[in-house]
């Protein structure tokens, strides 16, 4: 199998250069993306330590269908507009939950150029919250 490999990378050394670049492009822009992710239990001990608040990013038919209790729902769709809804926390830890712990890294970099000193994603999002058998608040 390992022979196969290296002889195909002999014979085309474009698609294995072109792999490798972009390959290195992901990795970069994961990183560059804010990777700032706390663990189910981290954000557990920033809210109750550090009066942090969860805000839920997931639109609000998501949100009804099950949430963290005492998060806030602000829609991805009003982030990117404008952070005025937020803006009274921006001294606080804000914990950024989405579904899967995909889309809250762009939105924590925004946070942080806005100003959030303490803006970090939920490794997982809801996913994580759920597996890890924690209350979710249903309305």
């Amino acid at each position: 199998m390992i022979e196969q490999l290296l002889q195909f990378a002999q014979n085309h050394p474009l698609l294995v250069g072109a792999f490798v670049a972009l390959l290195v492009a992901l990795i970069v822009m994961e990183t560059m993306r804010g990777n700032h992710g706390v663990s189910v239990s981290e954000a557990t001990r920033l809210v109750n330590r550090e009066e942090g608040v969860f805000i839920d990013i997931r639109d609000s038919k998501e949100f009804k269908a099950g949430h963290i209790a005492g998060a806030v729902n602000v829609p991805s769709a009003q982030l990117t507009s404008a952070t005025t809804p937020l803006d009274k926390y921006k001294e606080r830890p804000v914990i950024v939950v989405c579904k899967h712990g995909q889309t809250a890294g762009p939105l924590v970099a925004r946070l942080e150029k806005d100003g959030f000193k303490q803006a970090v994603k939920l490794k997982g999002g809801m996913g994580q919250w759920q597996a890890d058998s924690l209350p979710v608040v249903t309305r």
